[in-house]
């Protein structure tokens, strides 16, 4: 009776110190967006002092309304939109297809073109090479130059690759007696069977979509109208730099400008990291039960 009455006191301690501990883990990861947000919505001029912690202390939405005063900015959500959309269903659906036809231990030449698909993660002939081969397809400033390129990325196939190849066989061998021929097999077992994998890889391609900005700047500088919002978000922090000087310049010799009632490099910065964070974050919570799941491969096993 004592023994039992000492191992629940001890099972209650510990639960107090992993609840703490995990609260302190948790207060770590959220305070720098929640941070962020509070300067966003803080006067600029004001945050220039310091000081700034859970909430703002001068309340304005100044800094969201010096983002979205172009009409750029829709274009450019429009673009981004577009490109992760398109780029995540194709990127999930060729990837999988990939994936399956490869995991399959009939097909001859299975290894040669896995091995092919994993020595492109380690070997890369760099950016002037593509950047010929990107101009040599036609694809400067182009839309399609956000698509083709990325539409399948070896890191998912192989995730996918392992999770089919621990999916049960006779399933497979089921279907193939029904008279199904493999593309029936794909689409209408293997596919829907592969959800939390292919979830898994729709969040990161969907990610890295989403937060690309370089190769805007590499393949479309040129033509405004095909700016994504993250490189037109990389602009804004620049003008804002720039304005910032100016108004230091202009204070410095005593003269009053609309210049220095400018958001600063640092409220833009915050505000322009909320704005680009947010359609992320509201697609998170309905993949994430899928997440780990999909990273556990080869829980499924016959």
């Amino acid at each position: 009776m004592i023994g039992r009455k000492q191992s629940r006191i001890e099972t209650g301690i510990f639960d107090i110190i992993n609840f703490v501990f995990m609260l302190i883990i948790m207060f770590i990861m959220l305070y720098p967006f929640w941070n962020t947000i509070a300067i966003s919505f803080n006067l600029a001029t004001d945050t220039t002092r310091g000081g700034i912690t859970f909430f703002p202390r001068i309340f304005t939405a100044a800094n969201y309304r010096a983002v979205f005063a172009t009409g750029d900015i829709y274009n450019a959500f429009f673009i981004s939109a577009a490109r992760t959309i398109i780029q995540t269903v194709l990127g999930v659906f060729l990837t999988s297809m990939l994936a399956y036809a490869l995991s399959r231990k009939d097909f001859v030449l299975r290894k040669a073109f896995t091995l092919i698909i994993i020595l492109s993660m380690y070997v890369n002939a760099g950016l002037i090479p593509n950047y010929f081969l990107i101009r040599s397809l036609g694809m400067i400033n182009t839309f399609w130059v956000y698509i083709i390129p990325g539409m399948i990325s070896a890191f998912n196939f192989i995730i996918v690759r392992t999770y089919i190849s621990r999916l049960p066989e006779s399933i497979i061998e089921s279907a193939k007696i029904d008279g199904c021929g493999e593309f029936i097999i794909f689409v209408r077992i293997i596919f829907p069977l592969c959800a939390p994998v292919l979830a898994t890889i729709a969040l990161f391609i969907a990610v890295g979509a989403w937060n690309s900005w370089f190769d805007t700047m590499i393949y479309n500088s040129a033509r405004v109208n095909l700016h994504t919002l993250q490189y037109k978000l990389m602009e804004f922090i620049q003008q804002s730099q720039a304005q910032s000087m100016s108004a230091s310049n202009i204070g410095a010799m005593g003269m009053s400008s609309d210049l220095a009632s400018t958001p600063t490099p640092m409220s833009m910065r915050a505000a322009i990291t909320v704005v680009a964070a947010m359609p992320i974050l509201a697609v998170y919570p309905f993949l994430q039960r899928y997440f780990i799941s999909g990273i556990a491969v080869g829980s499924i096993k016959e």
